[in-house]
């Protein structure tokens, strides 16, 4: 039996997961017969499990998803024309260990901020810093930052430092001279450093008029197309779907 003071010094060594489940084998009889060393290795499973599923709660919170509750096993596949196999091998994350992109395309309301969630989401299971923001929220952070002593700089190292960046409502409107510089430098320092997911209702080559036509917006569009994967997120509107599903389910 663990005594007290032994206790107090796995308590004070901020380990209170072998505190439980020291007290779990010292109440359940099934544990008298097993030998030391399965009960450490028992132990060290519990603990290993308890501290990953609190790494990715924590990661999935600091990701600030739209969505929190997307996951890859709920995605609605019926009627909507979907690639179920390529959606599967972006959700094995593998783009992200080699630092490619994703570009979910598709209509409003074709569920493409879901999917980038549920993607967003199995990166966080696999240990990857996730954020999720909205292209307009993202500008407006800009023009606050830009008014700051060397805000901008900071604000693109900070999103430099996510593994994934996933930026909903990509292109959603035309931008100025200013907001394209900013993105070229935004994409500039993530190219080969990171992942970013896009969101979006426009093709590539509409992308080009909305950056303004210029270099910048060559340079922008020349970095992200050669090293994503382009998913078509079909033309079904989930949210009219889903909508009827709970309709059906409640009557």
């Amino acid at each position: 039996m663990i005594n007290d003071e032994s206790i107090r010094k796995l308590r004070e060594l901020n380990l209170p997961e072998i505190v439980e489940i020291l007290h779990t084998q010292q109440d359940d009889v099934a544990f008298d017969i097993m030998p030391f060393d399965e009960r450490m290795q028992y132990i060290i499973d519990y603990v290993y499990q308890l501290k990953q599923d609190a790494r990715i709660k924590r990661l999935v919170r600091m990701a600030r998803f739209r969505y929190p509750n997307a996951d890859m096993h709920s995605v609605h596949y019926e009627k909507r024309g979907i690639d179920r196999s390529l959606l599967m091998q972006i959700g094995s994350c593998a783009f992200v260990k080699r630092q490619h992109n994703v570009a979910f395309s598709g209509p409003t309301g074709a569920g493409k901020t879901w999917l980038a969630c549920a993607i967003g989401k199995q990166a966080c299971k696999s240990g990857y810093k996730v954020k999720y923001c909205r292209m307009p929220e993202l500008l407006e952070e800009f023009l606050l930052q830009e008014s700051r002593v060397g805000g901008r700089r900071k604000l693109v190292k900070k999103l430099q430092r996510c593994d994934l960046l996933i930026i909903d409502e990509w292109m959603s409107s035309p931008l100025d001279d200013r907001q394209v510089s900013f993105v070229f430098e935004l994409i500039e320092s993530r190219y080969q450093n990171g992942s970013t997911i896009f969101c979006t209702q426009f093709a590539p080559g509409e992308w080009l008029d909305r950056l303004g036509g210029g270099p910048q917006a060559d340079a922008i569009t020349d970095r992200i197309v050669h090293s994503t994967i382009f998913f078509d997120s079909g033309d079904l509107n989930m949210r009219e779907t889903t909508s009827t599903v709970r309709s059906l389910g409640s009557a």
